[in-house]
């Protein structure tokens, strides 16, 4: 029982601690000048109210908006200090630069709006959860399946089994709905686990699609089941995924309405209301696990647990989404995005719950994409997923298809070569680059007037001010309105999950000391291995041959360096002059 005190304790200390950090950050930051905070993309200014809708949206509009705020952020609106105690809390739902809308969670008097609609200042804010999260992890110490099942499960001490019928079943029912045989052995061995299976999905595998065979299979069986995720964008994909599968399963998505926008499927704002109260028959639910611990979805009991995005998910989360069920199924990726921590103290902070339950001889790895083609899957292959992932005969052979002979851009968007670094050789630029802001744009526009839909192109970069860089130059060279709307632009957390024809990555940095400084970010394997794997037929990386001069005296973050470099070694080069 040692183990279970000493795990519950790590886990309490690793929750205070990212409390704690996060409020300090806070502070420090809301400390500066409001100058500084505005020049630093951190606060909004100038902000007025044009409308407050009955469903809590806040319609908000500003002359200026350098902010590096992104839909889904926690802002604090004030008139002086975000330190004043008459501020109130919202959440950022829509960014059209100087057009706001926000949602009223509840924290603060609404009514100051209403009397004073001008003037108003946008802050960071912070939603403090960690009350719930110890709520659930005292659940796990005195509840019964917390002792018998989950707390085992995490210390190694309980290991699962494949019952040999239903994995003969389940492999049956997938090879019948053409998955391929890795896909099959998945879907077999999530149905027929009698406790717990991870199923690694490297890019473009379909694991989305699993999941959706996975929930049809058991829904049909009775089960009642949980789909959840960190973000509801990867929950609403989820549902929107078994919706297509099979329109007539009970399928419904509990929360919100605002975070429902592009669900396919019904959504409730609790279970109570929802049309499975009382069912005697199997169904699937969405939901994010905070929602579990609230009256939304609260003292509701499932079969099975299927966390989609799994390695973004600390090991608190996905506790507080284990409790409701004894069955769990975790479909994420270990060399893909990790959980964003700020208690490096704590050794849970390294840990997803993908990463802390794989290698322990229940996961099946996806080896077939059907997003990369051949030349894009050599890369991450042999950098993550040691020769296993092939590309599938229907994407090996395709390329990106531009056919304008006359573009100065026809050598970069050739269909010769899949995977293109463009040197700018700029210098010393750190978390913005109008170089490459200036060369992105005139790629897209070229890639717009061949006739190439604008939601076929994606752009990553490391940072938020640079993605704003190139939305406003992109603005002033695009009239229309759903090109805007339909262009991803964004960092690569946003890109994760998502796919394009084309895809262009923005280093941004070029000063060798500055990424060198930021080097465990910068140079993350998992940032670079989502960043360069969103794309079909065509990769383009903007930057400069000064930034490969960064080094690290830690061994393990140069070898990310080094894995960086080997990268850019792969690429077609083509070197830009000033004139370009």
């Amino acid at each position: 029982m040692n183990n279970y005190t000493a795990l519950i304790r790590e886990l309490k200390r690793f929750i205070i601690g990212e409390a704690d950090n996060e409020r300090s950050r806070l502070h420090r930051q809301w400390s500066l000048t409001l100058n500084e905070r505005v020049a630093s993309g951190k606060a909004i200014i100038g902000l007025n109210v044009i409308d407050i809708l009955l469903n809590g949206d806040i319609h908000l509009r500003c002359s200026t908006n350098n902010s590096r705020f992104r839909e889904g952020d926690f802002l604090v609106l004030h008139r002086g200090t975000p330190f004043d105690q008459r501020k109130i809390q919202v959440s950022l739902n829509e960014d059209n630069e100087t057009d706001l809308v926000v949602y009223f969670d509840g924290w603060g008097d609404i009514n100051l709006l209403i009397e004073q609609p001008t003037g108003w200042i946008a802050d960071e804010g912070m939603l403090d959860l960690s009350d719930l999260y110890i709520e659930a992890i005292d659940e796990l110490s005195d509840s019964k399946r917390g002792r018998d099942i989950i707390l085992p499960l995490l210390t190694n001490d309980l290991q699962p089994y494949l019952e040999f019928q239903l994995y003969e079943n389940g492999f049956q029912k997938g090879i019948e709905a053409s998955l391929n045989e890795s896909q099959a052995e998945a879907l077999a061995a999530g149905y027929s686990t009698n406790l717990v299976h991870l199923i690694q999905g490297p890019p473009g595998t379909g694991k989305t699609y699993v999941l959706a065979h996975l929930v049809r299979e058991m829904v049909m069986d009775g089960l009642r089941v949980f789909v959840t995720a960190l973000t509801h964008r990867a929950i609403n994909n989820a549902l929107n995924k078994i919706y297509s599968l099979d329109t007539n399963l009970p399928v419904c998505k509990i929360g919100r309405f605002e975070r429902a926008k592009d669900l396919n499927v019904e959504n409730y704002p609790d279970f109570l209301s929802s049309r499975f109260l009382g069912s005697n028959f199997g169904y699937a639910i969405g939901a994010t696990p905070f929602v579990t611990r609230t009256r939304r979805l609260g003292n509701v009991d499932f079969d099975v647990v299927i966390f989609d995005e799994a390695s973004q998910v600390t090991l608190p989360l996905a506790i507080m989404g284990m409790l409701p069920a004894e069955k769990y199924i975790f479909i994420g990726d270990q060399h893909q995005l990790p959980p964003v921590t700020l208690s490096k103290s704590s050794e849970l902070s390294k840990y997803s719950i993908f990463k802390y339950l794989c290698d322990r001889g229940y996961e099946t790895m996806l080896t077939t994409s059907y997003r990369l083609n051949q030349e894009l899957t050599v890369w991450p292959n042999k950098s993550f997923y040691n020769g296993q992932l092939i590309s599938d005969i229907s994407a090996a052979n395709r390329r990106f298809k531009f056919s304008n002979e006359n573009s100065k851009w026809k050598e970069v968007l050739s269909a010769t070569h899949s995977m293109v670094f463009i040197d700018l050789g700029h210098r010393k630029t750190t978390t913005m680059s109008p170089e490459e802001a200036t060369i992105a744009c005139e790629i897209i526009c070229e890639i717009l007037d061949s006739g190439i839909s604008s939601n076929e192109i994606g752009v990553v970069v490391p940072y938020r001010s640079q993605a704003r860089l190139i939305k406003n130059k992109i603005r002033k060279r695009v009239n229309s309105t759903d090109n805007l709307k339909n262009l991803v632009i964004d960092t690569v957390e946003r890109m994760q999950g998502q796919e394009r024809e084309i895809i262009l990555v923005s280093l941004t940095t070029s000063s060798a000391g500055f990424a060198s400084d930021l080097a465990e970010f910068f140079f993350q394997p998992q940032r670079l291995n989502v960043s360069v794997t969103r794309q079909r037929t065509k990769l383009i990386i903007l930057g400069s041959r000064n930034v490969l001069g960064a080094t690290c005296d830690d061994p393990q973050i140069q070898k990310s360096i080094d894995l960086f470099n080997d990268l850019i070694s792969t690429c077609k080069h083509i070197e830009l002059d000033n004139k370009h």
